[in-house]
C-alpha cells in the first residue's frame, strides 16, 4: 500500500496498491470463481440462472475497501443487456469477503445500509457479530469470542499461568486480545505484558516491542494477530539471537504455511479452521491461460513474480519476456497449495451461502427451473440468507442469530520433520457445541518449543505444594506469589491453596502439614520409663515398710521397741505402706473411679500417718511430764486416747473426702489447652476447694506435729524419739512446700509425677528418719538395746 504525504495545496492522487502479490489471497479470489462456475454449471442449484461476480482487491486498506464497496452498491455495470431480462441489471445480491476484521466493518457500514448481505470467509472480530451495528454481516469462519475462549482453555489446560501477549492493532487484534484477556482473568491465568504492533508501524516500535519479548520472563506468549503483521514481528526477532519462546497463535496466522519458514517457532500451537477438500480446485488452479492472465494487472503482477519476467506491455529491453510457456506445475506457491485448504473452503462455503440464499428466493414454486424474470431485492436475499443450512462437499452450513456458524477448530502444531523441514500438523480437535470440559480432544503427541516433547513450564511462581499457603507479592499479579508454611495447628491440603486450615479440636498436623492426624492420647503410663522408675520407688518404699514392721514385730518385746510406743508404731509403718501404695493409682489412664480414688485414698492414708507421728510426738512430751513429781498426765493420754486421737484426726479427713466427693468429685478429663498437638489424660479436681482442703488439712497436722516435735527436741532422754520426728517433719513440710508450686507449673503427666514424687519423698522421709537408726540399733548394735542403756540418761 502506498502512502502519500498530503500538502493540502492540490488534489490528493487516488489510492494505489503497492508491493508484492499475495499468493494466498489470490487462491480465495480464484477459489471463488471456480465456486461460481460450479454453481452456473449445477443443474440442482440456481437451475437456469447464471450468477456474475466482479473481484476488487482492498490491498488490506481500509480506504481501497471502501471505495470499492460503494462501486458494488452503486451498481455501475460496465455494459447493459436489455434482452437478459436480468431482475436488477449490475445490482449486487451478496457480497464475499473482507479477509480483514477492518476492512469488513468499513465496507459492513456501506453495504449494510442498502440491505446487501455480506458474507466475510476470515473476519473473526466478535464486534461483528453485533447486529445492530452490522445488521446484513454473515460469515462462515467463527468469531474470535469462540477462538478467545478456547485459546485460554488450550493454556489453561497445560498449566500455564504466566504469559505474554502481542496483537494486531486493528479490530481484529484489539477485540480478540481483549476478549482473550477477559477470559484469562477469570481462568486465574496473568499476563506480563500485552503488546500492539501493526505491519505499519516504524522499525523503532517493531523493534520495541520485539525487546519487550525478549527481556520476558515468561515463556509462552499469545499472538492474536494477523499474517502479514507477524511476518514483520518475527523478522525483527530473527535479527539477533532468537528467543527460544513457546508461541500460541490465532488461526490469522498459525495456519499460514508461508510463516513456516521461521524456525525459532517450532514448537507453536494454534487454532486452525478444519482442513477440507475442494474436489477440482487443484485442476482449476493449473488451469490459468496465458491470455486470462495478460488481461488481468493482478494476475500479470502474480505472473510475473513467479516466474521471475516481464509481461510483453511491461518489459524492458533487457527483461526476460513471459510468453505463456512457463508450467504452473513446477511452481512452488501459495497459490497452489491446496494440502491444507483451511480459509478457501470458507470462501467457498460463502459462495454457496449467496447461492443459496438467491436459490430460496427465486426457485420457491420449482425445482427444476429457477424464474428469472422475479423482482430480486438484496433484502430478501439477506432475509433467505439467515435461514440457510445445507452440506456442500460433507460440510454443513448455518448461521446462528449472530450470523456466525458453529464454532470448530483444529488443533495446530508446527513440528519438525525428519528431514528437517517444518509441517502443520494437526494434533486435535475444538468443538464448541461439546459439553464443557470436553470440547478439546488431542489425539497426537505434540511437539513443543525447540523441538522438545516435554511441556514447557511458564509461571511466575512454582505451585505451592500442600501444607503451605500462597502469599501475595506485593505490587504483583495474582499469578506471583510465595509460599508460606503453615502456621502450628493448620495444614492445607490442595496445590496452591490460598489458606490454611485450623485441624479440627482433637486432631493434629502431620508433619508435612497437609492432613489432620487424631492428636496422640499422653497419660503416665505404667510401660513408659518415668512411670516404671515410680512404680519402682513405690513398691519397693512398701517392700521397706513391710520388712521395717516384720523386724519391729520380731523384736516387738525389746527396749527400744517398747519404748517408742510400738502399737502407734505399727499403724505408721501400715499407714506408710498405704502411702507407698497408693501412689500407683496415679499411674495409668485416669478412669472416673481411679480418679475418686487417688486423691482421696492419698488424702486419708497421709493424714494416717501424721496422726500417728503427732500421737507419738505428744506421747513423747506427755512421757517427760509423767517424769515430774507429782504428776499423773499419763491417766489422759494412754494407749486408748492414743488411738481416739489418731481416729478422730483421720475422721475429720475422711469427712472433708466424702463432703468433696457428694458435693463435686475428681473426674477425667481430656485436656486439649496445655499442650496444642497433644491430648493429656488427667484427673479434674472437680472441687479446687476440696482438693486445697484436703492438702490443707494435711499440712496443718504436719505443721503441729513440726511445733510440738521441735519443743520436745531436747528432752533429757538416751533415745529421744522428738529429734527424730522434727526432722522427718522438716523434710516432710519442706517436701510439700515445694510442691505447691511444681504441681501448678508441671506440664500434662508430669504434673502427676510431681504428686507421685511428693507422696513418695515424704513417705521415704518419715520412714527413714523414724525408723532406720531403730533398725540399725535392732540388727547392728543389739548392745545398745537394752534398758539399762535407754536410761542410763
Amino acid at each position: 500500500m502506498h502512502t502519500f504525504i498530503h500538502n493540502y495545496t492540490s488534489k490528493p492522487e487516488p489510492v494505489r496498491c503497492t508491493g508484492s502479490v499475495d499468493s494466498r489471497e489470490l487462491r480465495f479470489a480464484r477459489a471463488m470463481v471456480f465456486a461460481i462456475e460450479e454453481i452456473n454449471n449445477s443443474s440442482a442449484l440456481l437451475p437456469g440462472v447464471t450468477v456474475g461476480y466482479q473481484i476488487h482487491d482492498s490491498c488490506a486498506s481500509v480506504p481501497v475497501a471502501v471505495q470499492a464497496a460503494f462501486q458494488l452498491v452503486n451498481g455501475l455495470a460496465p455494459e447493459y443487456y436489455p434482452d437478459q431480462r436480468c431482475s436488477q441489471s449490475g445490482m449486487v445480491m451478496g457480497i464475499v469477503g473482507e479477509s480483514g476484521s477492518t476492512p469488513s466493518i468499513s465496507m459492513s457500514r456501506v453495504a449494510g445500509s442498502f440491505n446487501i448481505p455480506q458474507v466475510s470467509h476470515f473476519a473473526t472480530c466478535a464486534c461483528l457479530s453485533d447486529k445492530e451495528q452490522y445488521p446484513s454481516f454473515f460469515r462462515t469462519i467463527p468469531s474470535d469470542k469462540f477462538q478467545a475462549d478456547a485459546l485460554v482453555r488450550l493454556v489453561k489446560q497445560f498449566g500455564w499461568t504466566w504469559i505474554g501477549t502481542v496483537y494486531s492493532d486493528s479490530d481484529y487484534g484489539n477485540n480478540g486480545m481483549a476478549s482473550f484477556l477477559s477470559a484469562a482473568r477469570r481462568e486465574g491465568i496473568c499476563v506480563e505484558y500485552s503488546e500492539a504492533f501493526y505491519r505499519t508501524y516504524s522499525h523503532s516500535r517493531i523493534q520495541r516491542v520485539a525487546q519487550v519479548i525478549r527481556r520476558s520472563t515468561a515463556t509462552v506468549v499469545v499472538a492474536f494477530a494477523a499474517s502479514g503483521d507477524m511476518r514483520i514481528l518475527l523478522e525483527q526477532l530473527c535479527q539477533e539471537p532468537v528467543p527460544y519462546r513457546q508461541w500460541v497463535g490465532s488461526e490469522a496466522w498459525v495456519t499460514d504455511p508461508d510463516l513456516l519458514r521461521f524456525s525459532s517457532c517450532v514448537g507453536a500451537l494454534g487454532l486452525g479452521i478444519q482442513q477440507s477438500v475442494i474436489p477440482g480446485l487443484k485442476e482449476f488452479l493449473l488451469e490459468l491461460p496465458f491470455s486470462t492472465v495478460s488481461a488481468s494487472a493482478l494476475l500479470s503482477k502474480f505472473w510475473e513474480e513467479a516466474f521471475k519476467c516481464r509481461m510483453p506491455t511491461n518489459a524492458g529491453p533487457d527483461d526476460t519476456l513471459c510468453d505463456g510457456s512457463e508450467d504452473l506445475m513446477n511452481l512452488e506457491s501459495p497459490y497452489l497449495d491446496t494440502s491444507q485448504l483451511r480459509i478457501t473452503n470458507m470462501v467457498y462455503k460463502a459462495v454457496y451461502a449467496i447461492a443459496h440464499a438467491i436459490h430460496n428466493a427465486l426457485c420457491q414454486n420449482t425445482t427444476n427451473q429457477c424464474d428469472k424474470f422475479i423482482p430480486l431485492q438484496s433484502a430478501q436475499v439477506l432475509a433467505q440468507l439467515k435461514k440457510v443450512n445445507f452440506s456442500q462437499n460433507g460440510y454443513s452450513v448455518s448461521f446462528d442469530a449472530n450470523g456466525d456458524p458453529v464454532a470448530m477448530y483444529e488443533l495446530v502444531n508446527w513440528q519438525r520433520t525428519i528431514q528437517g523441514t517444518f509441517q502443520l500438523e494437526t494434533v486435535g480437535h475444538f468443538d464448541a457445541s461439546q459439553a464443557k470440559g470436553q470440547e478439546f480432544r488431542i489425539q497426537k503427541v505434540l511437539q513443543w518449543m525447540r523441538g522438545s516433547t516435554q511441556v514447557p513450564m511458564s509461571v511466575c511462581s512454582e505451585s505451592c505444594i500442600p501444607g503451605t499457603r500462597k502469599v501475595q507479592r506485593k505490587g504483583k499479579p495474582i499469578c506471583c506469589y510465595d509460599c508460606v508454611a503453615c502456621t502450628e495447628g493448620e495444614i492445607s491440603n490442595t496445590t496452591d491453596s490460598p489458606n490454611c486450615y485450623y485441624c479440627p479440636e482433637e486432631l493434629w498436623p502431620n508433619p508435612e502439614r497437609d492432613s489432620c492426624l487424631p492428636k496422640p492420647v499422653e497419660f503416665l503410663s505404667f510401660s513408659e520409663n518415668l512411670g516404671i522408675i515410680l512404680v519402682v520407688f513405690s513398691v519397693s518404699g512398701a517392700f521397706i515398710a513391710i520388712l521395717t514392721t516384720a523386724v519391729f514385730f520380731q523384736h516387738r518385746n525389746t527396749p527400744i521397741v517398747k519404748a517408742n510406743n510400738s502399737e502407734l508404731s505399727f499403724w505408721l509403718l501400715l499407714s506408710l505402706t498405704l502411702c507407698f501404695l497408693c501412689s500407683l493409682t496415679f499411674i495409668g489412664a485416669p478412669s472416673e473411679w481411679s480418679c475418686m480414688l487417688r486423691h482421696t485414698a492419698f488424702g486419708i492414708t497421709f493424714v494416717l500417718c501424721i496422726s500417728c507421728v503427732l500421737g507419738k510426738t505428744i506421747v513423747v512430751l506427755m512421757a517427760f511430764r509423767a517424769t515430774l513429781p507429782g504428776s499423773n498426765v499419763m491417766k489422759w493420754f494412754g494407749p486408748f486416747q492414743q488411738r481416739m486421737t489418731v481416729a478422730a484426726f483421720t475422721l475429720i479427713q475422711v469427712l472433708i473426702c466424702i463432703i468433696w466427693l457428694i458435693v463435686n468429685p475428681p473426674f477425667p478429663i481430656k485436656n486439649l489447652t496445655t499442650f496444642k498437638d497433644r491430648i493429656i489424660l488427667e484427673c479434674a479436681l472437680g472441687s479446687p476447694i476440696g482438693f486445697w482442703a484436703v492438702l490443707g488439712y494435711i499440712g496443718l497436722l504436719a505443721l503441729l506435729c513440726f511445733v510440738l516435735a521441735f519443743l520436745a527436741r531436747k528432752l533429757p532422754d538416751n533415745f529421744n524419739e522428738a529429734k527424730f520426728i522434727t526432722f522427718s517433719m522438716l523434710i516432710f513440710c519442706a517436701v510439700w512446700i515445694t510442691f505447691i508450686p511444681a504441681y501448678v507449673s508441671s506440664p500434662g503427666k508430669f504434673t502427676v509425677a510431681v504428686e507421685i514424687f511428693a507422696i513418695l519423698a515424704s513417705s521415704f522421709g518419715l520412714l527413714f528418719c523414724l525408723f532406720l537408726p531403730r533398725c540399725y540399733i535392732i540388727l547392728f548394735r543389739p548392745e545398745k538395746n537394752t534398758k539399762k542403756h535407754l536410761m542410763s540418761k
